[in-house]
């Protein structure tokens, strides 16, 4: 009986939808939305960290002026309660998605002997 890997993928974004950790993240970033000030920072705070991940991916360097800028950032987005939370929950849910990922790769991992 062959296996059809879509229909198996689309069953695990289900399951991820319907999952304590995935509502919890849900639950959290609307909470940082629904708080004008708390909402403006996180833009502000994503803002800055795809422009930093964009220009490491291009194979740009990072200036000391926008590392500190990242950092100050990050110190201000860590004294909100709102966000502080949003990002504890979303750490949460980037352990699953790993801990998913590996069990997904692991026939390939068994295959190349990289158990």
């Amino acid at each position: 009986m062959a296996v059809n890997l879509y229909d198996s993928a689309y069953a695990l974004e289900n399951a991820i939808r319907q999952s304590d950790e995935f509502k919890q993240l849900q639950q959290a970033y609307q909470e940082v939305n629904a708080d004008q000030a708390a909402k403006q920072l996180f833009d502000q705070f994503r803002h800055i960290q795809m422009n930093l991940q964009q220009k490491q991916m291009m194979g740009q360097n990072i200036s000391e002026q926008e590392i500190q800028q990242a950092q100050a950032t990050v110190g201000v987005v860590q004294q909100n309660p709102k966000i502080a939370h949003l990002m504890q929950v979303e750490q949460r849910m980037n352990n699953v998605i790993g801990e998913l990922n590996q069990i997904v790769l692991k026939p390939l991992a068994d295959l190349y002997g990289q158990i």
